[in-house]
């Protein structure tokens, strides 16, 4: 009996402990599944999404290239500005593609090679040499003098731009093959000795690394391996427990598993991350290297190429702009990695280390350009996907004039630079000739994106309205010339709702009957309304619409005097149809779109439409001329030259709250508006506000004053400037104004000889 109670005994006694063998065996077999699983799916992500990465390449935005010509206006400044914006280096000599030297007026440049849609245009040797800020020689050099002048040079377009994907990581891919091998050398001998040795993970690494923490007290090491480097860039948080550091080494395994070691390092170079250009992220050496020094990869020194692999440990706290000692003593470090290495002798890294950082910018935002961008993408979107631009590598080639757009910025941070820094502003900059958008500045924070005021502040015109109405007017000649009277007197407009509408001038005071001529270039607003109410309002909205307004205002009276509101490229919408003599040209901001291999893909070409006729515009102009001369903007011509000629109109609101100003020459049409955001009174009306951002700007950028030339059916008579009558140039207050032909007064006024009169006309003649 003991001996059965015995062996029961021991037989209850092994049934749990199969229990519990049973348990753990299917734990572990859980486990391994999970594992596996989770193997598999990462390993999926390795190989499709490492690929695709690769390929989400952001739209590049082009401005316009540099071209020089013989006699182009351009002076020995504004070139060496546009070589330094294009990253040229000046030296004592320019002996290779992306350098030039400068000896007073006279430059050499040596131009990089670049492909365009036709062909590989290889680097050249070419010598300028500007005089009165034009260009009085342009020629290659070495070999090529027996061949003809060139007619023109151009340089490689300046890259403003890009549109990145949402997930805000801009880059440009290299193939390792493309650049010199200093790089990957230097890479590897700081970041990886043993890259070519390991499988993705290195246990000599990471315990060398461990040691030296725990030794340290703190993290001064990383075990990482270029590949961990590579999976955490593009597929991991920032993070640093545990499972994400198991997660990582995985990754790795299986990326070396899929990848060669030169697609591994290739795929390194174009990702790892290098610092922060407002919202975008910087990644990859190709970007990097145009980011701090507005150079391509392979023109790097290689102090410069030490010092972004030193960034890599640190972008933010290696910044060389906000810590230049820091970045200096890092590269100095990697030199010193260099030399052990043999990668440079001791010369080299004396000269290297006593070398300055070579930084081509002031900042990091600076040569940002996020207003004229934001207009770019708005544009865009009606033709292509977000998808599209944010990752098939289209290159949008636009109008941006880099030196138009320094000058528009100079003028606006020159006006504000005295006025409360609630004071905001923009800018809209186009081209007379074609309706190109050549500038634009969105606020005073210029470098910032955020709020675009030049696009999206809609606010009340106020008497930018008004050469609207004379137009509109003076298309009725049978009832309006430049020398019709009109009465700027009090008046009462009542509305069917009972409403009551009576306009006041600015000054408070009434002027009794006026030539419509001097109305409008003293921006009378009695008279302007009077005038639009007897045309009718829905008349001037009409020429409005003709001249390329597209925004629907209210018919009421209220918009004769600005009331209606708009954004200063709605503005420029309108007036780029004025300036053009009554042509109609959409605005336009891109020319033309590659693919990421140079091919056109689409073009954008100019749109004309002639809206008015040409001999009705010549009496606007007059008028616009007028404004600049007599009216209220004659403020700008205490710094521009009496003899070039412009025109535009000043625009005030109710309690000075905006300021606006546009304004032509006879290249550049520029809309200026000043005021707040929070629509409260800037103190400013358009003649001390916005028409000073516009003269600084004419002064600096304008090259070539208005074309007032008479055209067809246009004649010019003498008349009495109190009653628009006939009169002579001998005669006391008389005026020459044109008309159309045809359309002259035919009653005579008496005249009154004045002695300035006849000497006037008496110099004339002789």
């Amino acid at each position: 009996m003991p001996k059965k109670r015995t062996t029961t005994s021991k037989k209850r006694r092994a049934t749990p402990k199969k229990k519990g063998s049973a348990f753990l065996f299917r734990l572990i077999i859980s486990l391994f599944l999970l594992f596996s699983l989770a193997v598999v799916y990462l390993d999926a992500k390795v190989r499709y999404s490492l690929n695709d990465r690769q390929w989400q390449l952001p739209a590049r935005v082009y401005a316009r290239p540099l071209t020089l010509q013989l006699g182009k206006v351009i002076s020995v400044e504004e070139l060496r500005t546009e070589l330094r914006l294009l990253g040229y280096i000046g030296g004592p000599g320019a002996s290779k593609p992306g350098m030039f030297k400068r000896i007073d007026s006279e430059f050499w440049v040596y131009l990089r090679g670049r492909t365009t849609a036709q062909q590989y245009v290889k680097p050249q040797r070419i010598h300028v040499v500007i005089d009165n800020k034009k260009i009085a020689l342009l020629d290659t050099v070495e070999g090529h003098s027996n061949k003809r002048k060139p007619k023109t040079i151009q340089f490689e377009p300046l890259e403003i731009g890009s549109i990145y994907p949402g997930h805000k990581e801009d880059r440009i891919l290299v193939q390792l093959a493309s650049i010199s091998k200093t790089l990957p050398d230097t890479l590897l001998a700081v970041e990886d000795k043993h890259f070519y040795q390991h499988f993705g993970v290195s246990v000599t690494a990471i315990g060398r690394a461990l040691f030296a923490n725990i030794k340290a007290g703190r993290t001064v090491q990383g075990g990482s391996t270029i590949t961990q480097q590579l999976v955490k860039n593009v597929f991991l948080n920032r993070g640093r427990t545990l499972w994400r550091k198991v997660v990582e080494a995985i990754m790795a395994v299986l990326v070396e598993l899929h990848f060669s070691k030169d697609e591994i390092l290739e795929s390194y170079v174009n990702e790892v991350y290098l610092g922060q250009e407002g919202s975008r992220s910087i990644h990859g050496f190709a970007l990097a290297s145009k980011h701090y020094f507005n150079r391509p990869l392979a023109e790097l020194t290689t102090g410069q190429i030490a010092l972004l692999v030193g960034m890599i440990k640190g972008p933010a706290y290696y910044n060389p702009w906000r810590y230049p000692d820091r970045a200096k003593q890092r590269r100095n470090t990697v030199l010193q990695v260099m030399s052990q290495h043999k990668l440079i002798d001791s010369d080299e890294l004396t000269a290297y280390t006593q070398e300055e950082l070579l930084l081509a910018k002031s900042n990091a935002l600076e040569g940002v350009y996020p207003a004229y961008i934001d207009l770019v993408r708005r544009q865009l979107r009606r033709d292509y996907s977000n998808k599209s631009l944010q990752t098939n590598g289209l290159n949008i080639h636009t109008a941006f004039d880099p030196l138009v757009q320094i000058y528009a910025e100079k003028s606006l941070a020159k006006v504000l630079s005295d006025k409360p820094a609630g004071i905001q502003g923009a800018v809209v900059v186009t081209d007379v000739s074609n309706g190109d958008v050549v500038a634009v500045v969105g606020g005073r924070q210029m470098r910032f994106a955020g709020f675009n005021r030049a696009l999206d502040a809609v606010r009340p015109i106020g008497s930018l309205m008004k050469p609207v109405i004379y137009l509109a007017a003076l298309e009725s000649p049978d009832k309006y010339t430049l020398a019709t009277t009109v009465s700027d007197r009090a008046f009462v407009v009542k509305g069917e709702d009972g409403t009551v509408w009576s306009p006041r001038n600015f000054s408070r005071q009434e002027h009794g009957d006026v030539l419509l001529h001097r109305a409008l270039s003293q921006s009378y607003n009695k008279a302007a309304a009077r005038l639009g109410m007897d045309v009718g309002v829905d008349s001037v909205l009409h020429m409005a619409g003709r001249l390329g307004l597209k925004r629907e205002l209210a018919s009421l009276p209220a918009m004769l005097l600005g009331a209606g509101e708009l954004s200063p490229i709605e503005v420029a919408g309108m007036y780029q149809t004025i300036a053009a003599s009554g042509v109609y040209s959409p605005l336009r901001t891109i020319v033309k779109i590659a693919d990421s291999n140079g091919k056109p893909v689409a073009r954008y070409p100019v749109s004309q439409t002639r809206v008015v006729d040409p001999a009705l515009m010549h009496l606007l102009h007059y008028s616009m001329l007028e404004v600049v001369r007599e009216g209220t903007g004659k403020s700008a011509y205490a710094q521009l030259s009496k003899e070039f000629a412009v025109a535009g109109k000043t625009g005030t609101t109710n309690d000075l709250r905006d300021s606006w100003f546009a304004g032509y020459a006879g290249d550049y049409l520029s809309v200026v508006w000043l005021g707040r955001d929070d629509n409260k009174s800037a103190g400013l009306t358009g003649s001390n506000g916005a028409l000073r951002v516009w003269t600084e700007f004419i002064k600096q950028a304008s090259r070539k004053p208005m074309d007032f030339s008479v055209p067809a059916g246009i004649s010019y008579y003498w008349v009495d400037e109190e009653n628009g009558l006939l009169s002579r140039e001998v005669c006391e207050g008389a005026r020459l104004l044109p008309f159309l032909t045809g359309t002259a007064p035919t009653s005579r006024s008496a005249c009154k000889a004045t002695i300035p009169g006849v000497w006037k006309w008496f110099k004339r003649l002789f």
